[in-house]
């Protein structure tokens, strides 16, 4: 069994149990330190990602893209119709978790899939990405060309990505400087790393919403993609 998933599988777990905790008086501030003080009680007080183990944006702040290292949470609170992000980055030694998930508020009521038509374009999208990167990667396909795919889809589907880097995702190591980027340029293979996140932040153009999705993956020994 790979050493992280013991870790990714706490950050699962958090969001599944936060999505029943947010309420409409929740902020960015207050549901960053419950889904940190629920990783702590889970046994993974540490992060690897600066100092920031749950890094939280909503409402008019989803389609920010912003590094960790300058991150502040804010007060602006949940309300009765929202769209959140959650990316939990827990840390045992070594060994990395790092997990996303959106999550929409309508009428008051935080789901983890939408029911309304508002945000249904966005959640569908994400997961496509994710189900058409795992048909396409395989371990000689290089980060650039990763890249490059996942892009071209973004934009077919009339969304445009949001990171600030223009990144899709990075691989999992042991130390932050370490990562390879999913990026315009980087050559190397995915076979070259262990494992590798997937974490498209798109907004359809014109649209308000930032969504993000994000799981960590490896190669089957068929050469198959699976989720961590």
């Amino acid at each position: 069994m790979l050493p992280n998933r013991v870790v990714q599988a706490a950050a699962k777990s958090v969001l599944q149990q936060l999505v029943t905790r947010i309420t409409p008086q929740s902020t960015e501030a207050s549901i960053a330190e419950m889904a940190t003080q629920m990783l702590a009680d889970s046994g993974y007080p540490q992060t690897w990602y600066y100092d920031c183990p749950a890094f939280v944006l909503l409402g008019s702040r989803s389609a920010l893209s912003v590094s960790g290292r300058d991150y502040r949470p804010s007060d602006e609170a949940v309300g009765l119709h929202n769209l959140i992000t959650v990316d939990l980055s827990p840390r045992a030694g070594n060994m990395w978790g790092d997990c996303a998930r959106s999550f929409y508020v309508e009428e008051g009521v935080c789901r983890a899939v939408p029911v309304g038509a508002e945000f249904s374009r966005g959640y569908e999208v994400e997961h496509l990405l994710h189900a058409m990167m795992r048909t396409f990667a395989r371990p000689e396909t290089t980060f650039n060309d990763l890249h490059a795919f996942a892009n071209d889809l973004i934009a077919s589907e009339g969304f445009e990505n949001l990171d600030f880097a223009g990144n899709v995702g990075h691989s999992i190591c042991e130390q932050r400087d370490q990562r390879l980027y999913i990026e315009a340029g980087n050559h190397r293979r995915l076979e070259e790393v262990t494992c590798f996140t997937f974490e498209p932040h798109a907004r359809e153009r014109g649209g308000r919403w930032g969504y993000k999705h994000e799981n960590i993956y490896f190669f089957s020994d068929e050469g198959k993609v699976c989720e961590l």
